[in-house]
Formats: C-alpha cells, structure tokens, sequence
C-alpha cells in the first residue's frame, strides 16, 4: 500500500517534474517540437500535452468528476491507447502556447484541489503516479532528442563532474550465493508500479555477476572481432534482426580508422570512451556479447538480488529488505549518475557510494541493464489504475533495472521494472554479465 506523502512534497515534485519538461523543449523551435515522423519517438508538441492529459484524465476527471479543460477532444487527440502513432503528426494538436497553457491550467487545478498537510492514501498514489508519469516521458524527450540530434539539454541541475569520466573501469566478479530471494517490492515499500507487486519466494542457485556493467572497450572487442557478422553469437531474432537492420555495430558509433570509434551524444560526434558502460544497445546485441564471450545475461531475480541481497547468517542468499543497493537512503549524487545531472554516462568505476552488498557498482543509475527474461507478471497480479501500463506489454518485452543516468532519481529503485522491445536501442540501455550456475524459481 502506498505511505501517505504530505501536499507540500507533491506539489514540489509536480512542479520539479513539469521544469523539467520546460526544460527539454524550450530552447527548440517549432519545427522541431514536432520532427519527423519515426517509430518509437513522438512528435513532442503532442507528447508535453499528453503529459498534462494524463494527469487531468486519471486525477481530475477520473477520481474527481471534472471535465476537460480541452472538452471531447482531449481525448481524440492525446489519449495513448486510442490514438495511433502514426496519425499523431497529422492531428489538428494544440499550437505551442495553447499547448503550455493548457499544461499550466491543468496543474494549477492538480494544485488547488490539494489540501494542507498530509494527502491522502489515494491522491497519495495517483499524485505520484502521474508525476512519475511525466519523468518517464522526460527520459523519453531525452532519447528522442539524441535520436533527432537535437541540441545537448541545457539542465539547471547539470554538474562538470570531470572526475567521474576519469575513474576507470571496475573488472570483476561478484559471487552471490544460492537461497531463496524474495523478489518484487514489500507492501511496506512507500510506492510501487504494479509489476512489481508483491515480493515472492524465488530460489537461486549460485552465480557470479559482473561487478560492473559492460564498457565501451570490452564491447568494442566484439565488434572488431567481427561479432556481428557470425551467427553462432547470436540467437534467430536476434540474427534476423541484424540482417534487416545491416547493423555491423551499436547504432551510434562510428568507425574512425582501424580499432578506433567515435559515437555521437545528442549533435555532438565524439571519441568513445573506453571505460564509460556501453549504451544504446539493444537486447540482441547484449545478448550476443554475451555469446561471444561465454557469459550470458542475468535473470530478473539474480539482477535484484545482486542488487538488494545480502549473505544470512547460514551462508545463504537472503533478502535485506533495502529499497536501494546501498540501503533506504534516496539516491544522491555520490551514489548514483541519475536525474540527467551528468548529461551522460560515466566512467564504470565512478561512485563506490553506490556499490551493494555484494559490490557491485552502478546498479542504479548510469545506464539501463537488459537482462534475459521476458517482462512479465509476478504472482497474484492485479493492475493499477492505468491498466494497460503493464498489461499490454506483458510478453512481448524484455526487461530493463536499474536505471540510466537520464532516470529520475525520485522514481527508481531496486525492485523496479522497465520494459522495451528487443530491438529497441534508443533508449538508454546497456548491461551485464552473468557467468556460473543457472538461476531457478
């Protein structure tokens, strides 16, 4: 069950949350807040309005009986789930003013309903799902903008951490004992998505896990080894999928003489550094990495409990109920690249703050970790308030921890799930390696 948070920490998140969107789209000019038309990325006029749609529908007119601030269109042009992806550049969509007009009347109503003191259980949940709604669509302005080449965001909270980019890299092996590992969020966690409900017994067997996630350097071996070229590294998907897409390496890099790499980072074309995780990969190329070196990729359940596990007192995995790598702490910014405050990734060395039980390093933050099982429902599912978050991609996504360095730090944690397709690589995703033993439920 949700905790009860008070009014005066939603209306700041609200507000953290709707700058940040501000942020992402005010220095770009109108042909750009629409861009061309591509899968997987929106054309942002729409997407900013969905963000306050979103809100109005599930908090304002669902729970409250309100209408529209838009009327009976609201719905024929910023619903999700009914309108089409494709029809959404051709939509008579707001105009840029209206656009953030309506974005601010809908908060200010958000706002104005709230009361002093502590909210509600419920308005305790919607509230935060909605903001956490918005940060997941932030992430996304993020990837459509280095998949449009847009400008490097300019970001209030961005920080020149140069010593994070010269920390080095993190070799190694975690070995992470056999036991049964409750998976999943605590009903005493203070929020939780409804993939993640509820924590359930899932037994492992021993494994080793890479301390860190994979870097551009060990991928980089792959790719000169001629990786992509060999089938026996990769499984049949992911083989037809290298040949539909022609790919001969990541999606962003660039050859720059033998054995040397450029990749580029929103409009910039820069030299790749060897130690920061790989990024933009997709679930196929982690995949065959991981062929081609004899490793594999994680379970869900070895992912957590490397995250959130400890030894018990007979030796055996046990669950240690923290809701973080490093315990109960919110994230901050000596334990976890996240919140965009590094404009990128960052060395996978940086931040030892961070390290779990087991040590390993960045488990949140940094860089979204595929892992090998399909996304799916835990025991006794039952969907939240928006239904299709989860239900529509149960089976036919591959899931993601952890996450990257553009996450909100507010929103993730240990025990939550992201999902994409197998062949999505514009979301900021890489990974790491498991070797040993196979885990079981």
């Amino acid at each position: 069950m949700t905790a009860p948070v008070s009014t005066a920490h939603l209306i700041e998140a609200m507000q953290d949350a709707r700058g940040r969107t501000l942020e992402l789209v005010h220095d770009l000019d109108d042909a750009q807040l629409m861009g061309p038309k591509l899968p997987n990325i929106n054309p942002l006029r729409w997407e900013i309005a969905h963000v306050a749609y979103f809100y109005e529908t599930f908090i304002l007119r669902q729970l409250y009986g309100a209408q529209s601030v838009l009327g009976e269109k609201a719905d024929q042009l910023y619903d999700s789930i009914a309108v089409n992806h494709d029809l959404r550049w051709d939509l008579p969509l707001l105009s840029r003013a209206e656009t953030l007009e309506y974005m601010q009347v809908v908060q200010d109503r958000l706002i104005t309903r709230l009361d002093s003191g502590m909210a509600s259980v419920q308005d305790s949940f919607i509230y935060q799902f909605g903001i956490f709604h918005e940060d997941m669509h932030t992430e996304a302005f993020m990837w459509a903008r280095q998949a449009l080449a847009y400008p490097t965001p300019n970001l209030a909270i961005a920080t020149d951490d140069a010593h994070l980019r010269t920390a080095g890299s993190h070799p190694g092996w975690a070995e992470v004992p056999g036991g049964k590992f409750l998976l999943g969020a605590s009903t005493k966690a203070p929020f939780a998505f409804d993939n993640e409900k509820w924590a359930h017994p899932h037994t492992l067997e021993p494994f080793e896990i890479a301390k860190a996630p994979v870097t551009n350097q060990e991928f980089q071996a792959f790719v000169d080894d001629g990786g992509y070229s060999h089938e026996a590294f990769w499984d049949a998907a992911g083989w037809t999928w290298r040949c539909e897409a022609g790919a001969a390496h990541p999606f962003y890099w660039q050859s720059d003489g033998p054995g040397k790499w450029l990749h580029t980072l929103f409009d910039q074309t820069i030299s790749l550094s060897p130690h920061q995780p790989v990024i933009h990969v997709n679930w196929h190329e982690a995949n065959a990495y991981c062929r081609w070196a004899g490793l594999r990729l994680p379970s869900e359940a070895e992912w957590e409990a490397a995250a959130l596990g400890e030894v018990g007192g007979d030796g055996r995995l046990a669950a240690a109920n923290r809701r973080y790598p490093w315990g109960d702490t919110p994230p901050d910014a000596t334990r976890a690249n996240l919140d965009g405050r590094a404009l990128g990734p960052v060395d996978v060395a940086a931040l030892a703050a961070g390290d779990s039980h087991f040590g390993c390093r960045q488990m949140l933050g940094n860089v979204w970790e595929w892992t090998a099982d399909t996304f799916d429902s835990y025991p006794g599912f039952s969907p939240d308030a928006y239904a299709e978050y989860s239900t529509t991609l149960f089976g036919k996504t591959k899931v993601l921890r952890g996450g990257a360095w553009t996450t909100r730090g507010r929103m993730v944690h240990g025990t939550y799930r992201n999902f994409f397709e197998a062949h999505r690589h514009d979301v900021f995703g890489g990974f790491r390696a498991c070797r040993v033993g196979l885990s079981r439920k």
